[in-house]
């Protein structure tokens, strides 16, 4: 077995100790589909308000612009499916809310993940991501072998859906990628479109307006909800 083979092999089972789902790895490069596609959603105005996704156009496309002689990008699922549920009389929240904060739970994961890596092999250098840049984190899962990107714009994994966090390494070494992508299963299925209480989701699925979306409208939205997706919902839920 190459050194490559084995440190990859070795960072993939490190990583599920650290208790993610899965872990996919694939080469750094630039995501030329995706650029078509970003430019496309913005120039429509479906980011909303949200102008930050206008800003570090390069960085979203092109890793070595995040870390210079970027290799790889290793891309990590962790779970956060719950049985909780909110009382019936209540709001509801999402199931990702509960319990402690995600982003300090998996940074702590990443680093240590990251510290590992560094300590068999030394000249690693990088970065690792958990909402914390502008980094397109389903579409390096999907390249990396994790699963397709469905009509809801959600990566799905085969195995456990899409209860779970994206996160990310960025690194300037050379591992073992994956070398094809799992197939679209959605096939002519459109309950991810008549299920969404809003219409965020196109017709044609594959595109969501953000403008529409609950998460948009209850985390990034600053003014009041449009009375027609509060009425049309019936109870909007609360994103935290």
């Amino acid at each position: 077995m190459s050194a490559r083979k084995q440190n990859t092999q070795f960072i993939k089972d490190e990583a599920l100790k650290l208790g993610f789902l899965e872990i996919g790895i694939s080469e750094a490069t630039k995501l030329t589909e995706e650029e078509t596609r970003l430019q496309h959603w913005l120039n429509i105005g479906n980011h909303g308000e949200m102008d930050y996704m206008q800003n570090h156009f390069e960085k979203r496309i092109d890793p070595s612009e995040l870390v210079p002689g970027a290799k790889s990008v290793i891309s990590l699922l962790y779970n956060y499916y719950t049985d909780k549920k909110s009382a019936e009389s209540s709001f509801k929240i999402s199931r990702y809310a509960y319990g402690k904060d995600y982003h300090s739970v998996l940074k702590k994961k990443l680093k240590k993940l990251f510290q590992i890596i560094k300590n068999i092999i030394p000249e690693t250098e990088g970065r690792y991501f958990i909402d914390s840049a502008p980094v397109l984190e389903r579409a390096w899962a999907r390249k990396s072998g994790l699963g397709w990107i469905g009509k809801s714009t959600m990566l799905i994994n085969p195995k456990t859906g899409t209860f779970f966090f994206l996160a990310e390494l960025v690194l300037n070494i050379k591992l073992e990628y994956n070398t094809g992508v799992i197939t679209d299963h959605c096939g002519n299925c459109r309950r991810c479109i008549d299920a969404c209480p809003t219409g965020a989701i196109s017709e044609q699925g594959y595109q969501m307006d953000a403008r529409k979306c609950i998460s948009y409208l209850t985390i990034e939205n600053r003014k009041e909800i449009p009375e027609e997706f509060s009425k049309k919902n019936g109870q909007l839920y609360f994103w935290m």
